[in-house]
């Protein structure tokens, strides 16, 4: 069992950035692929970015390829999400997921999720 805790959301004005913290607790954390997924109102979630259990690998949707980064700290048990040049359409509650298994960004191969934290970006 894996849980989930996102933090680091708010609101910022479009250029500008935020870094989300997804804090794991439980065991072999370091064993779970983790992602990030983003719901928009009236939207379905979506795929945002996915790392390896290692953090040797990562993989982002085309609408964030060079503006976000994920990355991990196994011995902090946290995922992140630093998000650079945030646009309106960014506006969303961004989840953190993750998945005894090889990575994948597929929002189905999920098994365990946070409860979101909100980000609004201003134009």
């Amino acid at each position: 069992q894996v849980r989930l805790v996102e933090s680091g959301g708010g609101l910022v004005q479009g250029g500008g950035s935020l870094r989300l913290s997804c804090a794991a607790s439980g065991r072999s954390f370091s064993s779970y692929a983790m992602g990030w997924f983003r719901q928009a109102p009236g939207k379905e979630r979506e795929f945002v970015a996915a790392i390896t259990w290692s953090g040797g690998t990562t993989y982002y949707a085309d609408s964030v390829k060079g503006r976000f980064a994920i990355s991990r700290d196994n011995a902090r048990n946290t995922v992140y999400l630093q998000m650079n040049s945030l646009k309106p359409e960014d506006t969303a509650v961004y989840y953190c997921a993750a998945r005894r298994d090889t990575v994948s960004i597929t929002i189905l191969h999920y098994n365990y999720w946070g409860q979101g934290t909100q980000v609004t970006v201003s134009s």
